[in-house]
């Protein structure tokens, strides 16, 4: 199916491949299940039955649709036959087979330059000290990896179990649409959101503070992860469980962002963690974790660790 002509004909618009938020193969709007600033969140998959918002996770098509269009899902469904016979099943369980690439980061990827550490700098960092304990690096000018431009970007090495597995790229411009960009699917070696960002040398028998983005875990140090954004993927929940059984402690604290679909996917991954036997709490703090000056930060950490648990 062609959904390109099924969201025409309900006079929803949406961007394609060649947007900034976009990916090959999939069409963008708004997602109408989110608050706040709607943005492009909601990718639909323009030849599967799939509605994937990356702050809210997944919703039924025909439900989205029907939502996007303001009417009922039945007539939803039957404008779908129209264009491919048979709507496809909403229950249907699609995979896309990757092809895998070699991994390698983007085209002009260096040491961080000038405009790198500037931009640290202006954030609270010290970029020296990122950059050791990190690898960060960066992009200038040059910086395309298979037709997607990652230019003028600090380049997050995403490493697990040892190994550099993916990326993340953060743009340093504030022009970009687009803040954050992942590796492509098919060069990573393991899907980013189905680990955990988190320090090579983090100790697993501490407590852990589980944030949402990269830039939170080099605010909070080594015993914090990212889970890359608020909708984490059960792939996480099962990695963060069996490290921490592995470590032998099984204190957990979620600190997300304090807007309001961020406390609720952090009450949710509370419960995920809880029911593994994880003895799991929530942190709310006013803002983002990231912009917290690093003396707060610190103190932050130290409360956190200090707490009191159920044991």
């Amino acid at each position: 199916m062609d959904l390109t002509k099924v969201l025409d004909h309900l006079h929803i618009t949406y961007q394609t491949e060649g947007h900034k938020h976009c990916r090959p193969g999939w069409a963008n709007t708004a997602c109408p299940f989110c608050t706040g600033n709607p943005g492009l969140h909601l990718g639909l998959h323009i030849s599967q039955p799939r509605a994937y918002c990356w702050r809210c996770g997944g919703h039924p098509l025909y439900k989205t649709l029907s939502k996007l269009a303001g009417m009922p899902a039945n007539e939803v469904m039957a404008i779908c036959r129209q264009y491919v016979g048979v709507a496809p099943s909403p229950r249907a369980d699609h995979l896309i087979t990757v092809r895998r690439k070699a991994f390698k980061f983007p085209q002009g990827t260096t040491a961080l330059q000038i405009s790198h550490r500037k931009y640290l700098r202006g954030r609270g960092f010290i970029a020296r000290q990122l950059e050791k304990e990190w690898g960060l690096l960066g992009t200038g000018p040059l910086g395309k990896l298979d037709l997607i431009d990652y230019r003028y970007r600090i380049i997050a090495p995403i490493i697990w179990e040892g190994k550099v597995v993916s990326f993340q790229a953060r743009g340093i411009t504030g022009k970009a649409e687009a803040k954050y960009k992942a590796c492509s699917k098919d060069r990573e070696q393991i899907h980013h959101q189905h680990i955990l960002y988190c320090h090579p040398e983090i100790d697993w028998s501490l407590p852990i503070i589980v944030v949402e983005g990269i830039t939170d875990v080099w605010r909070l140090g080594r015993q914090a992860v990212g889970v890359f954004g608020i909708d984490f993927l059960s792939q996480q929940v099962r990695a963060l469980s069996k490290k921490k059984k592995q470590g032998g402690d099984d204190r957990v604290v979620i600190l997300f962002d304090d807007d309001p679909q961020a406390i609720k996917q952090g009450e949710k991954l509370t419960a995920e963690l809880s029911f593994r036997g994880m003895d799991c709490r929530q942190e709310i703090i006013v803002g983002d974790p990231g912009d917290m000056n690093q003396e707060q930060a610190d103190k932050l950490v130290k409360d956190l660790m200090r707490s009191k648990w159920k044991q």
